[in-house]
């Protein structure tokens, strides 16, 4: 896993991803209500369109973002 040069875009199991967080500041709207929109209207999206990380996964990517920014920032 790794930073891709965007600072929202990361490297997930080899496919380059935004964090729901990032795409809900991206377009503006709140995190819960865009999670919401997408869980009503799933049918929308392609099959691919998210995943959720694993435990593991989000450790190394919380990791990523204390050093990225020198300090703890989540948890």
């Amino acid at each position: 896993m790794q930073m891709a040069h965007n600072s929202t875009i990361y490297e997930i199991r080899g496919q380059k991803v935004m964090l729901d967080r990032d795409l809900a500041g991206l377009y503006g709207v709140e995190l819960k209500a865009m999670n919401q929109a997408v869980k009503r209207n799933i049918e929308r999206f392609p099959s691919d369109f998210m995943f959720q990380l694993t435990q593991d996964e989000w450790s190394v990517l919380r990791s990523q973002f204390v050093t990225a920014n020198g300090r703890k920032t989540y948890g």
